[in-house]
C-alpha cells in the first residue's frame, strides 16, 4: 500500500486591500457631508443662552408683548431687559428680536418710539387683551400692568427699564424697580458683553 503524499499548502502572499466602490465612496461622502452640514446649521443657530427664552405674543402699534417661561427669575427678566438696551444702543434694529418696527414711516428709524412688555403668563400677550388694554378699559388696564414683569421704554433718544408693572403712559408703581434710565447715546456699562446677532429666533 502506497502511502500518500500531501504536498504542503503553498504560503500565502499579502493580501491586496480590497479598494471599496465608487458607489460606496459616494455613500460615505454624502453621509458625513450632510451630518456636517446638519451639525454646522446647529452650532450656527444655537439658542442665546445668555438670555431666557422669550416669545413675542402681540404687537399693538409701538407696544410689544412678551412672554417668557412661568418661574423665569427677576434676574433673568433683567438679562433680557439688557439685550434690549444693548440693541437700542448699538443698532437699533429690533428686528433679529422678533420685534416688527414700531414706527415704519418715521425718517428717523423705524424703532423711535417703543414699549416691551414682559409677562411670564402667555395670556397677557394675546392679540385680544393686548388690543382691550389700548383700548382704555381702566379696569382691564390696572390687572394688566400689575402683571408685567419687565419692562423697556425706549422715545427717541430716551430709555428706561424696570423690574415690575409698568404703565402705557410712563407712569410706575411704588414696588416697580428701576434698572437704567437714560439716553441711548451713552456709553453702556463696560462689563456688559456685546450684543448677539445669532440668537435663534424666527425671521420676520
Amino acid at each position: 500500500m502506497h502511502e500518500q503524499t500531501l504536498s504542503p499548502t503553498p504560503p500565502s502572499g499579502p493580501k491586496t486591500k480590497r479598494q471599496l466602490d465608487i458607489v460606496v465612496k459616494f455613500a460615505l461622502g454624502v453621509f458625513i457631508g450632510s451630518f456636517a452640514l446638519i451639525w454646522g446649521g446647529m452650532y450656527l443657530s444655537r439658542p442665546d443662552r445668555s438670555i431666557p427664552p422669550y416669545t413675542v405674543g402681540s404687537q399693538h402699534g409701538s407696544i410689544v408683548a412678551t412672554h417668557v417661561p412661568f418661574g423665569t427669575t427677576d434676574q433673568q427678566v433683567e438679562k433680557l431687559l439688557k439685550r434690549f438696551r444693548k440693541v437700542g444702543h448699538e443698532t437699533r434694529d429690533f428686528g433679529p428680536m422678533k420685534i416688527y418696527p414700531t414706527t415704519p414711516g418715521d425718517p428717523d428709524g423705524r424703532y423711535q418710539d417703543m414699549l416691551i412688555v414682559v409677562f411670564d403668563d402667555h395670556g397677557w400677550t394675546e392679540p385680544e387683551m393686548l388690543a382691550k388694554y389700548v383700548g382704555g378699559d381702566a379696569a382691564f388696564a390696572e390687572e394688566f400692568e400689575r402683571s408685567i414683569r419687565g419692562f423697556y421704554r425706549l422715545q427717541d433718544q430716551e430709555e428706561e427699564a424696570g423690574i415690575g408693572p409698568a404703565s402705557k403712559r410712563g407712569e410706575l408703581f411704588d414696588e416697580t424697580r428701576i434698572l437704567f434710565k437714560g439716553r441711548v447715546t451713552d456709553p453702556l456699562p463696560a462689563d456688559e458683553e456685546p450684543a448677539e446677532q445669532g440668537i435663534s429666533i424666527s425671521p420676520l
